[in-house]
């Protein structure tokens, strides 16, 4: 069974992950995926559009979802809302939402010019693309982790604990 890690840009997927990957786990990133084979993600969304990422990181959610078990998957912010990628998710894993405020998100991210969603004024992106994913999100996740006062070893041990 794979661990799948959901939740908005700044939850701490990656820095979740990176701490299952200093414990011997397999860790897959599907954003990692997508910039290794098509480009960095800002490129893919100005010279193709939103639509195209998307149709991109369906096929590689597929892919990983197939092909890795026991591993610990990472999903960009937004792979959860289509529904496919959300069957193939659970056909092989359970998923996690990190779940934190729109405030501990706005800290994270000030100053991270590398996402797209986030151009034109942070907090209130923030604000609007939380307000729109959060209860997706929810009804999505198998578990839901709020990680406003967590660190990313003690998530881990959260998810650890859902999954043994």
């Amino acid at each position: 069974m794979n661990i799948v890690l959901c939740g908005m840009m700044g939850c701490g997927k990656t820095t979740v992950a990176e701490v299952f990957s200093a414990r011997g786990y397999t860790v897959v990133d599907t954003d990692q995926i997508i910039v290794e084979r098509y480009g960095n993600i800002d490129g893919i969304f100005a010279q193709f559009g939103e639509a195209h990422f998307r149709e991109l990181e369906a096929a590689v959610t597929a892919e990983v979802a197939q092909k890795y078990n026991n591993a610990v998957i990472s999903l960009g912010g937004g792979c959860v809302l289509r529904a496919e990628n959300v069957k193939n998710l659970k056909a092989t894993g359970k998923i996690f939402y990190l779940k934190a405020q729109a405030e501990t998100l706005i800290k994270r991210l000030k100053g991270d010019t590398t996402r797209p969603l986030l151009k034109g004024g942070l907090e209130e992106k923030v604000n609007s693309i939380l307000s729109a994913r959060a209860r997706i999100y929810e009804s999505v996740a198998d578990v839901v982790i709020d990680t406003d006062t967590l660190t990313p070893a003690e998530v881990a041990i959260k998810i650890e604990e859902k999954v043994l």
